[in-house]
């Protein structure tokens, strides 16, 4: 009886989890460069990534935390793949671990963190190829429990920005992994130049637009019933360091 309560629990996250099981997980790694080190860690990563992450599933880009608590800091990201491939991963067999260690690690702080983020093709919007340059990350933290009813929500704003604003491309990922860090959710958006950040916020005038006047203060007090709170980072791409060019193309993201 207890585990079928527990189960029952469960059941919301689990539900928010199956929608974003269709396309392949993203593994990033937050570093922190030794601050006397910078010069050999760069050095070190950008020729680790080259030799093992540079083709297949375990591609690896590198970007720059440009603000927050953690700018300084770099993202390796590994993917897109599957949990099952990251069995195959590069391990010991290649020297692999060897080569991080000794070009990577023992130039890096001790303090790491690791998350695993599974992109949401239905409700990201990758309608063009472009490479990687400028991220604006805004990571959110969901409430227990809330999570399907911010998924309808989240379907409405999606819904706004595909209708308004097309054009633009962005990411949604959900962290594969339970966590007290409020990085429950991740709306990326991919942008060339940083005169984007300047542009005039008309989300919510669009919002009424689509779904109807009055809508927007309804808008504020769902998503302040199934949230916490919410926290953002631009993050700049390192292509000197990273084992592709970062190039995206639409066709894999769909």
């Amino acid at each position: 009886m207890k585990r079928i309560v527990f189960l029952a629990l469960l059941i919301p996250t689990m539900v928010l989890a199956q929608e974003a099981r269709d396309y392949g997980m993203f593994t990033n790694v937050m570093l922190t460069a030794n601050p006397e080190k910078i010069t050999e860690f760069e050095a070190g990563i950008a020729a680790h990534n080259q030799k093992y992450h540079a083709e297949g599933p375990y591609t690896a880009n590198v970007f720059f935390v440009m603000s927050g608590s953690n700018f300084g800091k770099y993202i390796w990201s590994m993917g897109p793949n599957t949990w099952g491939s990251m069995d195959n991963a590069p391990q010991d067999d290649n020297g692999h671990n060897e080569d991080w260690n000794k070009n990577v690690a023992a130039h890096a702080m001790a303090e790491t963190n690791v998350t695993y983020w599974k992109l949401d093709t239905k409700r990201s919007n990758f309608t063009k190829d472009f490479k990687l340059k400028n991220l604006a990350v805004f990571m959110l933290d969901i409430k227990r429990f809330k999570g399907p009813d911010f998924a309808k929500l989240l379907d409405k704003v999606t819904e706004v920005f595909k209708t308004k604003d097309g054009a633009e491309q962005w990411g949604v990922y959900w962290n594969e992994l339970a966590n007290k860090d409020g990085q429950d959710m991740a709306w990326v958006n991919f942008f060339e130049s940083s005169s984007w950040m300047s542009q005039e916020d008309k989300f919510p005038q669009w919002y009424e637009e689509v779904h109807g006047e009055g809508s927007f203060m309804e808008f504020l007090k769902e998503f302040d019933a199934t949230t916490h709170g919410d926290m953002q980072e631009l993050w700049a791409f390192r292509p000197d360091l990273s084992g592709t060019d970062g190039s995206v193309q639409s066709a894999e993201r769909q």
